[in-house]
This record gives C-alpha cells, sequence and structure tokens, in this order.
C-alpha cells in the first residue's frame, strides 16, 4: 500500500472523513530550533493533506501529517479549515515549479514538493475543492499556470449546458401542460354539447310517442 493510501485508511478514516488529496513536502526554509532544544524526533516525512468531513455540513481540512523516521506511523500535525487558507502562491507560472506557498489566517508554510507534477495534481484538487465549498470566497491563487485554471470555464459551460437543458424541459413541460389543459377543456365542451343532445333527442322521442299528444293534434 502507498504511503498515501495508508494515510487515507490510517488517519483519516478513523476520523470520519474523507482524504481528498495529499501532497509530500519539504521545507524551503527550515525552522529556527531553539537553542535549548534537544532530543529531537529526528528525520521525518511531511504530507500536506486535504479533507472533508462526512458529517453534514461538510467540513474540509488542511492538514500536515507526519511519519518519523524508524516510524511505520503517520501522526497528524497541524490542521486549519479551508477557510483559513488566503492564499496559494505557486511561485513560477511559467514552468511547472516544485515550490509553492500557503498562506493561512495564522502562518505561513514555504514548501517544496516531490515533483512539480505532484504539486500541481494537488492544486488541481485543492482549486476544484475551494469552488465546491467555498465559491464565494475561494482564496486567492497567484502565481499559477494558466491551464490549472483551464477546466473551470468548461465547468462552467457544462454547468450552463445544464440549466439550459433544465429551463427547456421546463418550458416543454408547461407547453405539454397548457395543450393537455386545452384538449381537457375542448373534451369537456364535447361531453356537454353531447349530453345536451341526448337529452333533447330524449324529449323528442318521449313526447312523439305520448297518446295525449297525438290526439290533441
Amino acid at each position: 500500500m502507498s504511503a498515501k493510501a495508508t494515510i487515507s485508511k490510517e488517519v483519516f478514516s478513523p476520523q470520519d472523513e474523507r482524504m481528498l488529496g495529499a501532497v509530500q513536502v519539504k521545507r524551503r526554509t527550515k525552522k529556527k530550533i531553539p537553542f535549548l532544544a534537544t532530543g529531537g524526533q529526528g528525520e521525518y516525512r511531511t504530507y500536506i493533506c486535504l479533507s472533508v468531513s462526512n458529517k453534514k455540513p461538510p467540513q474540509v481540512f488542511v492538514t500536515k501529517v507526519k511519519q518519523f523516521e524508524g516510524s511505520s506511523c503517520f501522526v497528524r500535525r497541524s490542521q486549519w479549515t479551508l477557510d483559513q487558507l488566503r492564499q496559494v502562491n505557486g511561485i513560477d507560472p511559467n514552468k511547472e515549479s516544485p515550490e509553492f506557498d500557503l498562506q493561512f489566517e495564522n502562518a505561513l508554510d514555504q514548501w517544496v514538493a516531490s515533483s512539480g507534477s505532484e504539486k500541481f495534481t494537488f492544486f488541481q484538487i485543492l482549486n476544484h475543492t475551494c469552488q465546491r465549498y467555498l465559491p464565494e470566497r475561494k482564496p486567492e491563487f497567484i502565481n499559477c499556470q494558466s491551464r490549472l485554471f483551464a477546466g473551470n470555464s468548461i465547468l462552467h459551460s457544462a454547468a450552463d449546458s445544464v440549466t439550459s437543458a433544465v429551463q427547456k424541459a421546463s418550458q416543454a413541460l408547461n407547453e405539454r401542460g397548457e395543450r393537455l389543459g386545452r384538449a381537457e377543456e375542448s373534451t369537456a365542451e364535447m361531453m356537454n354539447s353531447a349530453q345536451q343532445f341526448a337529452d333533447t333527442a330524449h324529449k323528442v322521442r318521449t313526447s312523439t310517442s305520448d297518446p295525449g299528444l297525438r290526439k290533441r293534434d
């Protein structure tokens, strides 16, 4: 099982969350470690993960997950809600650079992904997730390749097509309803006329067969 599949199963599933995507990263600038800090946990691998809760209304999280050297376990570290993400910086819009920044309300993380393509895939998932869950207040995406947003116009066109189809279907149903209504009215008028004719015919037959009427004649 791959590292990402393991993270999805062991870190998020027990918390009733579904992992949407992840990218393995390293810091571009190392954190300053206090002089007195000792007994560090050694080398580790870091993943930035995007997940959504299964409850309603759903919540989306950006979570830092680590695996320390010598351990097969993955552990959660820092976590933010998606609406705390303010800016996604792709660093270089002209090439598939593995570098990127994530600006939150109270933190700025500067990362290098394992590859430019892995970063781009994560950005695609992140962008589409923001469109779905934060359509009115999505974070700012800057210095990103234009192809990252190419799918947006396709999605909007698809949405417009669906809306147009629904409107046409609704109009057709309304017109059909009107035609059926007119047909019902015509049928009712015909039935009423037929009933009147039948009543008149019955009266004529009755009057014709009445002996009293024939005698007066």
